[in-house]
């Protein structure tokens, strides 16, 4: 085994296309980080592949921040530390759906609940045509592809030097950002295929290299585009930054955690 970096930050996205929160610490399960993307609004106007509001569409969704009402309670499974001790390691069980509920700050600084029919006419504000909005709350986590995305600093920095631009991490929305011991940018392309231990028993596989999109012009607090910063990436690196995982061995992942190389 080599160690090849550690975790510099641990984040989730409580609401698709939301404001993220980090975390000091999470439990990565087989379908993702728990309390990530656990809600999301379904828009009738959505393309084939991807039924949900987003930020490609409605940029203002950056600028509301999704709050767990019960912090304590959506940090980790209920009974983590029972499953942990059966063997050879039962899967813990999914939330009680109270325990991942949350109220979202708006961008004016008001506080309405996720369900609040209120929340659903301000994200539909400004909209072209006709969208249906609906809340959809999931035990899994509602990502695009897979379960897991990492990045590395290094790649971030790079991609600064490239465009020109000042580059905020955030842009990439990964749940883990590394740092890792090599001095360039896209060092992480090179574990694909490959497997990895975070902390002392979370294992993941390396799937693919990570597809980019719009999100990545959006400032993370003004929702203001660039499409300078997708256009160099897509010129330079097909279009891809960071990569994506898929969870084999389920654990609780801390900022500053090692990461090994297995294979």
């Amino acid at each position: 085994m080599t160690t090849i970096g550690t975790v510099e930050s641990l984040w989730r996205y409580p609401v698709k296309s939301m404001r993220g929160e980090e975390a000091h610490e999470v439990f990565m399960g087989f379908s993702g980080i728990y309390g990530d993307r656990c809600y999301a609004f379904k828009n009738s106007a959505a393309r084939k592949g991807f039924p949900y509001l987003n930020a490609n569409v409605q940029q203002q969704m950056l600028l509301y921040r999704p709050q767990f009402r019960y912090p304590e309670r959506a940090s980790k499974p209920p009974n983590l530390t029972e499953a942990s001790g059966i063997a050879p390691g039962v899967t813990p069980a999914n939330a009680e759906p109270n325990d991942l509920m949350l109220d979202v700050v708006t961008p004016s600084g008001a506080v309405v609940a996720i369900d609040d029919p209120a929340l659903i006419e301000m994200l539909g504000e400004g909209l072209r045509g006709e969208n249906h909005l609906t809340l959809v709350r999931s035990d899994r986590a509602l990502t695009d592809c897979r379960p897991v995305s990492l990045i590395s600093l290094q790649t971030v920095r790079q991609v600064e030097a490239e465009s020109g631009i000042p580059i905020d991490k955030r842009r990439f929305r990964a749940n883990v950002y590394l740092n890792l011991t090599s001095d360039y940018g896209f060092a992480e392309d090179e574990l694909v295929g490959r497997k990895l231990r975070i902390g002392s028993s979370a294992v993941i596989m390396v799937l693919e290299r990570d597809p980019r999109c719009k999100m990545i012009s959006l400032e993370p607090d003004t929702g203001e585009h660039n499409p300078e910063i997708l256009r160099k990436v897509a010129q330079v690196h097909s279009a891809c930054a960071g990569v994506y995982c898929a969870v084999l061995v389920e654990g609780m992942l801390t900022e500053s955690d090692s990461i090994e190389l297995l294979d």
